[in-house]
């Protein structure tokens, strides 16, 4: 090829490149311009507390629900179709009262046919039991019938029992406070129809630690609160203590209390047990600022790795501006105390005095 051809190709060539590399180098350096800057995240200062065991003395209170002291289904006993639910929501029935009829009439025909059929049976009987005396008759003939009759007994007592299943009769006194049936509905044995409460007593049931559950007996008096009635007060008796603790080395307690007409009392109500005398031994406590939501559904903050963790907690007694916590956190833990409002899980915090 001739050298005066080469030679511009060349330069145009390289004329390229270099505009090339030009222009990819700038690119890059726009690209560079546009990138969001990334923000390096700020640790968000927070108040701690560090999870100790403490040894507390202080009047022994725990808060408990009031549950019926006796609660029952209204049970069908054998099944067939409802004619007849004598109850309402809301009524108040009697223990032993009917309160719902299933329909007999299949067996009252067929008690009648088997009071026919025992009538025969009867005679029967008395005239074999006679020929037999008179050697008119076997020992079979006579054992036959006497069979024919026993049978038919059993048949009038099977269906007068079936009759009288088929009225169906509250277990216990108390208020309906659900109804599950109305008349024209088929039942099967077991269909529940309702739900009776009695409330005319009322039990609580709380947890108290080892070194409490020892100095409780069951007769003692207790004293109940509630923020219902402020003011008032209600009188208890423990009627069950547990042999059996828990994990956590914490025993059940039942106490029973009569309703009061004055200030009557509803299942579920929040009540506070005094049991009139001082509590003692090592608790680990925190401040009650650490309750993320409250004694209901108790959860805190702990600080792990420069991270806040949320985590649930079991808590008891309340002392002061503290709670006894008994599951959940270990001691020496970094609970967070204040500044849960601006961190959620994972949030990188920083602890501040």
């Amino acid at each position: 090829m001739n050298k005066r051809i080469i030679l511009p190709v060349l330069i145009l060539i390289a004329v390229a490149v270099a505009i090339g590399w030009k222009l990819s180098s700038n690119k890059k350096k726009i690209d560079d311009k546009n990138k969001p800057e990334v923000k390096a995240e700020v640790a968000i200062p927070v108040t701690v507390a560090t999870v100790a065991k403490e040894m507390v003395t202080d009047a022994l209170t725990k808060t408990g629900n009031l549950i019926p002291n006796r609660e029952a289904d209204i049970m069908a006993v054998s099944g067939g179709k409802l004619v007849s639910v004598n109850f309402n929501l809301g009524s108040y029935v009697s223990q032993g009262g009917t309160v719902a009829q299933v329909d007999s009439r299949q067996q009252t025909i067929n008690l009648r046919q088997a009071e026919l059929t025992k009538a025969k049976a009867d005679k029967d009987f008395t005239r074999y039991k006679n020929l037999l005396e008179g050697e008119a008759a076997t020992e079979v003939n006579y054992q036959d019938a006497k069979y024919q009759r026993d049978n038919a007994t059993t048949q009038i007592e099977l269906l007068n029992k079936q009759i009288a299943d088929n009225s169906i009769k509250a277990p216990i006194s108390g208020q309906v406070v659900s109804k599950l049936k109305e008349p024209g509905e088929y039942v099967s044995a077991g269909t529940p129809l309702g739900h009776i409460v009695d409330i005319s007593q009322l039990k609580v049931n709380v947890m108290v630690s080892e070194n409490d559950a020892y100095g409780l007996k069951i007769g003692d008096k207790v004293t109940i609160t509630t923020d219902i009635y402020s003011g008032q007060t209600f009188s208890g008796t423990i009627t069950f203590i547990s042999n059996q603790g828990d994990a956590t080395h914490n025993y059940p307690v039942e106490i029973l209390l009569q309703n009061n007409r004055s200030y009557p009392l509803k299942s579920g109500t929040t009540v506070n047990v005094n049991f009139n005398k001082k509590g003692s031994g090592y608790m680990m406590l925190i401040p009650r600022t650490a309750l993320t939501q409250g004694l209901k559904t108790p959860k805190v903050y702990v600080i792990e790795n420069n991270k806040a963790v949320l985590k649930d907690v079991l808590i008891g007694r309340e002392i002061g501006n503290q709670v006894e916590v008994m599951s959940g956190l270990d001691e020496g833990a970094q609970v967070i105390v204040s500044g849960q409002i601006n961190i959620k899980n994972g949030s990188l915090v920083k602890a501040v005095k």
